[in-house]
């Protein structure tokens, strides 16, 4: 099971991206999609001319695969792994039936601000429809972002629900509305020093700064690292500047990322193979792999948006180290 974080961030732009923790890599790239590509849809007609829209995918017959994305109009939406909450119905003829892999490049076609997403998905019922026998329905929730708005999408055996978020952080199972409710659990936390509570008969010292957060999770659970990441996130504080604003949201990410040999999957390590971060004003994409730290930024607003082809770029993987001597 993949273990992934999202973030929706505001400081002078709104910035938007994520973890990917796999055992293993598809392949993938950043992938621009201009306005006439046309997205083919199995239950529905092809959408011919949209939005265009950046994001990390695996390019598969020429479709890419989104694992997420940001449109031109910085509506943003992320899909992180669900299982056995995750629950795709049969086609219903009386809804707009989307696959789970046409969720994110249907919603950021269409949708330029979170009323146009909240009318599209009182619309679709997400059906059990493979992309091919190599790639079946992941099972998938959304973190859905817009400035500063957050929601989750997520369907279970009991329907499809969009949940307000106003944490702006999402990880795997359980559900959205436990995550929530746990996090009241943890609001004794603080980043100042902590008040002794514990007796006034008793004289307590601080002997470490930081001990206002003691008993923050540290582990790598997906209900601990929605706390972690909630708690990082919150009390982040960064100049208003672009290069501070990524600098500060690559490291909130850094905090709940997966080291090498920290998660044995079916005897292969679980890593965090890239984390992005999007200014979804400007429309730069920033990302940084497993290997190498060095942040690449792309540009969607440089690309033709105007054409019917994928514009990809390949990840830098290898280490990028500079030697001074």
């Amino acid at each position: 099971f993949a273990i992934c974080t999202a973030i929706n961030y505001q400081n002078q732009d709104h910035y938007f991206g994520r973890n990917l923790d796999l055992e293993h890599h598809y392949d993938e790239k950043v992938v621009i999609t201009p306005r006439n590509y046309p997205f083919m849809l199995r239950q529905l007609p092809s959408i011919e001319n949209h939005y265009a829209m950046i994001g990390m995918a695996t390019v598969v017959e020429g479709y890419p695969l989104y694992y997420e994305g940001t449109n031109e109009h910085g509506v943003s939406i992320a899909g992180l792994n669900f299982p056995g909450n995750a629950h795709y119905f049969n086609i219903d003829p009386h809804m707009k039936n989307i696959a789970s892999f046409e969720l994110i490049p249907y919603l950021l076609s269409s949708c330029k601000n979170m009323d146009d997403i909240k009318n599209r998905v009182a619309e679709i019922l997400i059906v059990d429809i493979p992309f091919s026998n190599q790639f079946p329905p992941s099972p998938l929730h959304w973190l859905i972002g817009y400035r500063d708005a957050t929601m989750v999408l997520e369907q279970t055996e009991n329907g499809l629900h969009l949940y307000e978020n106003p944490i702006g952080i999402l990880t795997n199972n359980p559900t959205f509305p436990y995550h929530r409710q746990h996090l009241s659990e943890f609001q004794h936390l603080s980043p100042g020093d902590p008040i002794n509570l514990f007796s006034p008969n008793i004289m307590l010292q601080n002997y470490s700064h930081g001990m206002g957060a003691i008993g923050l999770p540290g582990d790598l659970s997906s209900a601990s690292r929605f706390v972690r990441g909630a708690f990082m996130k919150e009390n982040a504080t960064a100049p208003q500047t672009e290069s501070a604003s990524v600098s500060q949201f690559f490291h909130i990410l850094s905090s709940v990322s997966m080291s090498r040999g920290s998660v044995i999957v079916n005897g292969a390590y679980e890593i965090t193979n890239y984390s992005c971060c999007c200014n979804t004003n400007k429309g730069i994409y920033y990302y940084t792999t497993y290997d190498n730290s060095r942040i690449t930024a792309i540009n969607m607003f440089s690309a033709d948006l105007d054409s019917r082809q994928l514009c990809v770029f390949p990840l830098r993987c290898d280490a990028d180290i500079l030697y001074e001597n």
